[in-house]
Formats: C-alpha cells, structure tokens, sequence
C-alpha cells in the first residue's frame, strides 16, 4: 500500500482518551512480546480499556491484571461504554480507511470484528465474580500495586498518543511509577510514540537517556503494521 507522505496525513479525530478493546495476539505482535517472557511472573496491562489481554493470560494460567479509570462504576454501563467506542472508532478508521496499512487486518470490517470478539472475551472476564481483584480502576502516574510487583508491564494507545494533552513531565512521572512496579530484570513495553497526528514523540531520546540508570532503554520493531506512522516499541529493562 502506497503510504501519504506526513504533510497530507489526516489527523485522528479524537476527543478524550478513548478506550481500547484489542486481543492477546494483536497485544502480542503490537508490543514485540514473546510468551516465554510473559510466563516469566506477574503481567500489568496500563490503560488497558476493554482489551481481552488480561482474560488471555489468566486462560493460560498466569497472573495478570489491568489498571484503568475506566472500570470505575457499573460494569454493564462500563461495557456498553466500551461496545459504543468500538462503534464509533470503527467507524472512523473507516471514513479514513486509504491512510492505514491493511496487511495485518485485511479490512475494516475484519478489523471491527477482532474488536468485537475482544470485547465478547474482556466482557466474559469482567462480569466474573472475581474481576474487581484483577481490573483495577486507577491511573498513571499513581497504581495502587506494590514495589517490584510485576515482571512485564505494558501500556497500549494512551503513553505518548495524547501528547497534546500531557506533557513531558507527566510521562516521565508515569515511567518512573510503571518501573517502580515492575521488578529486577522485568520489563516496561509502550507502544505506540506517534500522537494522533501521526507524529513521532519529540522528546522520546531525552525519556531514554532520562531512566538510566533505572533502566536500559531501546526501541524495538513493532510486528502490527497498521497505523499510517510505522511506529516502534519503547522497550524499558529494570537493572
């Protein structure tokens, strides 16, 4: 697919944060993620909205949990709140559907329809019984978790896409509370660093050379081709 150059790119039209709803496997190949690493300890999804990740990883028998404003309130109006921005975000990709990169999805309507079954699946887990001991309703910069708590840390669509709405020092404070949970040798994944007019983050080289020595920094590949600004993983590795 023959790509606009940055100049002509539409913006994505969007007011507030905006939930998500992906699935494991799109979490996976979005964040470069392998499963030998998530089966290494306990796994976080920040701002992990309606995604079905979480329930994915309990399916496989590992400790996970999701940190997100948005699990505040009634879980049936939180889950028609989801199933109203799948609609609308769908919606919208495909009123701009010749600016992405199709490879992955195939078509918009393959693509509504992974959001939909991710949905199916986060619903399923979130009417559980138990689900308020794993979707937790907090935001960055302050989670409710202990020091070292988690092996692998993720945050999908929120870090960086809204850089018009916070600042470089609301990341840094994020970044530093997404380390603090995260253990020795684990991991902090972020994808992905364009804003919503498909932008680069320009002060991503001075967050990298800001962790140390908290943390090696490094940008890896993302495997989800898809938004019109290839974008890599910001990959953080606690010392």
């Amino acid at each position: 697919m023959k790509r606009r150059s940055n100049r002509s790119l539409p913006a994505y039209p969007q007011i507030g944060v905006a939930s998500t709803c992906r699935s494991y496997r799109e979490y996976a190949d979005m964040f470069a993620l392998e499963e030998s690493r998530l089966s290494e300890g306990s796994v976080l999804d920040v701002a992990g909205g309606a995604s079905s990740f979480v329930a994915r990883l309990r399916e496989m028998g590992l400790r996970a949990m999701a940190a997100d404003p948005f699990y505040e309130g009634d879980r049936e109006t939180i889950l028609a709140a989801a199933a109203k921005e799948v609609e609308v975000s769908s919606s919208k990709i495909k009123s701009m559907k010749d600016v992405y990169d199709w490879s992955y999805y195939g078509s918009p309507e393959r693509h509504q329809a992974l959001r939909e079954e991710s949905l199916g699946r986060f619903a399923a887990d979130f009417r559980s019984e138990d689900a308020g001991s794993r979707y937790v309703a907090a935001s960055l910069p302050n989670l409710p978790f202990a020091d070292g708590e988690f092996s692998t840390v993720v945050c999908s669509h929120f870090l960086f896409l809204y850089g018009d709405r916070f600042d470089e020092a609301f990341h840094r404070s994020s970044l530093e509370e997404m380390l603090r949970v995260t253990q020795s040798g684990g991991e902090v994944r972020i994808y992905p660093l364009v804003d919503l007019n498909w932008k680069i983050c320009p002060y991503i080289q001075n967050i990298m050379a800001w962790v140390n020595p908290a943390a090696d920094a490094e940008l890896v590949p993302s495997r989800l081709p898809f938004i019109p600004k290839p974008s890599p993983v910001l990959v953080l590795r606690k010392r």
